[in-house]
């Protein structure tokens, strides 16, 4: 079925039972739209929450949009739902809720308050000789590690008064949650902030065909890279999560996701001190930040000749412009350190610099544009919004473009390609008919008219709080549209990595002699330096003239 599929109103938040309206739209939508990716625990379980009475359906989706798995009774309470143990028995019935459940020592010491804790484990307290008001950081230090039982609440502590259940099906839900947004970034929250009118998303018409996923095994491995990764945050360490990691062929998405996960693990590995295990990582990942990475660690280690023969062959395949910078640093010192001559640097043409002494300390951007602002000159501190939020509202009709693979719920902020290779290429014709409009000055009403329009509208490159109308407005007196496009067309070739790296401050000058004008300003504190990202920003605003300065400031010494 090719035609659009219109979205259904969610629930209003005067509906007391709102959360459990959008809970059932998540459902139905899933359940259409995924239905062949949908395994046997899935339809298991929509069948019985369907089968469920009405209080019950509330109580369990209350409970799925809540953190965690266990919860108390004593904190299940809903005004609307009623009593909740009439409420919860079909859940216990139907297996959706685990009643009573087994709990370790640390599982109980998270569930419990400390006054708690003293009356469920009184007798191993004083057993310890931990006195009688022990913290419970210090309670938990030393009972857990001598407490091995495994037993329910009502076992550890039989004059509870409440009890603990846990909701059996979260994976389940989150495996339905991750095929609807196609992330787990996203939650439920989505659709009370859009009903809050906190959030607006942007209206894309959306195909039965359009979802994140085609095969079954690309969200269970999704969620299995997901669950690695928390591993990994909680502590586990890099070499007992190695082995697990699956493999992943013919999913370019899933693998960026695999290798970022082998990335962070080989920084734990470094950070450990396995150098081994760390370059077994980088090397099966994929990707520029695993080879830098990779070169690095081979040259801490003292193997140059092998370090520079795979950093050779990563510039011949042509990188992207921040690994190359990175690699036409590193080349030059392995060849030095192999016995090579001594290569030059390039050296570009000079940025503009300038030292200031002011009063401080105090934040240094705020400090400077104090400073040097004023009445017919102004100072902005913009840092990275004012241009991608031009470049935002520019390529509107580009960056929303319903395409297949692009969208597929209603919560979008921007196209789930975005940063794939060939997202602008799948865009082209969109692109250069927005880009066009800079070079006969239709731009500047083109850019006015979506800024009325979508105002608030979620977008993952405006942040609409620091663009107002008068920043706008001068912005676009002052900026030509050539520069414009010279900084657009730097920010396609890698929208991921040249995103950031603005200067902070940009000065306009709209009543300059010879025409409005404008100059950006980077500003580095006592100490600071610049980061690579922004030395390749000032060598583009260098080779396409674009005004721009580098201001260091030195704090005037007190008497």
């Amino acid at each position: 079925m090719n035609s659009a599929l219109s979205v259904p109103a969610t629930a209003s938040l005067d509906d007391p039972f709102y959360y459990l309206t959008n809970f059932r739209f998540v459902l139905a939508w899933v359940n259409d739209r995924h239905h062949d990716l949908l395994g046997e625990p899935e339809r298991a379980f929509l069948s019985a929450f369907r089968a469920l009475p009405h209080a019950s359906q509330a109580l369990l989706a209350r409970m799925v949009m809540r953190k965690g798995e266990h919860f108390r009774t004593g904190k299940l309470v809903y005004v609307e739902i009623g009593d909740t143990g009439q409420a919860l028995a079909p859940l216990v019935k139907a297996g959706l809720v685990e009643r009573d459940p087994m709990l370790t020592a640390a599982e109980l010491g998270h569930h419990l308050l400390l006054s708690e804790l003293k009356q469920a484990l009184a007798f191993d307290i004083r057993a310890a000789g931990l006195g009688a008001s022990p913290a419970k950081k210090v309670l938990l230090e030393h009972l857990v590690p001598t407490l091995s039982a495994v037993k329910p609440l009502s076992e550890w502590w039989p004059d509870a008064p409440d009890t603990l259940v846990r909701l059996s099906v979260m994976e389940t839900c989150d495996r339905l949650r991750l095929m609807f947004f196609g992330n787990l970034r996203q939650d439920w929250a989505e659709f009370v902030l859009t009903e809050l009118g906190r959030q607006r998303f942007e209206p894309v018409a959306l195909s039965f065909e359009a979802r994140a996923f085609a095969r079954r095994d690309e969200v269970t491995t999704y969620l299995y890279l997901h669950r690695l990764r928390e591993r990994l945050s909680d502590g586990e360490p890099p070499a007992a999560l190695f082995n697990e990691v699956p493999k992943v062929s013919g999913n370019r998405w899933l693998d960026a996701r695999r290798s970022r996960l082998l990335v962070s693990m080989g920084r734990e590995a470094e950070r450990s001190g396995d150098e081994a295990l760390s370059l077994t990582l980088y090397q099966a990942a994929t990707g520029s930040d695993a080879r830098i990475r990779q070169l690095r660690l081979l040259e801490r280690r003292g193997e140059d000749r092998r370090a520079l023969e795979l950093a050779r062959a990563a510039l011949e395949g042509g990188p992207r412009e921040s690994e190359r910078q990175a690699l036409e640093r590193l080349i030059p010192r392995l060849e030095r350190r192999l016995g090579g001559p001594p290569v030059k640097r390039g050296q570009g043409a000079a940025v503009a610099v300038k030292t200031l002494t002011l009063l401080g300390p105090r934040p240094v951007e705020r400090a400077v544009a104090e400073h040097l602002s004023r009445p017919n000159a102004p100072v902005y501190y913009v840092e990275n919004s004012l241009i991608t939020g031009l470049f935002g509202l520019l390529l509107w009709p580009a960056l929303f473009k319903p395409l297949p693979g692009a969208f597929f719920h209603p919560f979008h902020s921007a196209p789930a390609d975005l940063y794939r290779e060939d997202f602008v290429e799948a865009r082209r014709e969109e692109i250069d008919a927005c880009l066009a409009r800079l070079d006969d000055g239709r731009h500047v009403q083109g850019i006015r008219d979506v800024f009325a329009d979508k105002h608030g509208t979620a977008s993952a490159f405006i942040h609409w709080p620091a663009l107002d109308e008068t920043l706008l407005e001068t912005a676009l007196t002052c900026i030509p549209g050539k520069h414009l496009r010279a900084l657009f067309e730097r920010l396609l070739e890698d929208l991921k990595h040249n995103r950031a790296g603005f200067p902070d401050l940009i000065q306009f000058f709209p009543e300059a002699d010879g025409g409005p004008g404008y100059r950006m300003i980077e500003v580095k504190g006592p100490g600071d330096r610049l980061q690579d990202n922004q030395r390749r920003w000032l060598a583009h605003f260098q080779r396409h003239a674009i005004p721009v300065e580098v201001c260091h400031v030195r704090w005037q010494a007190t008497p």
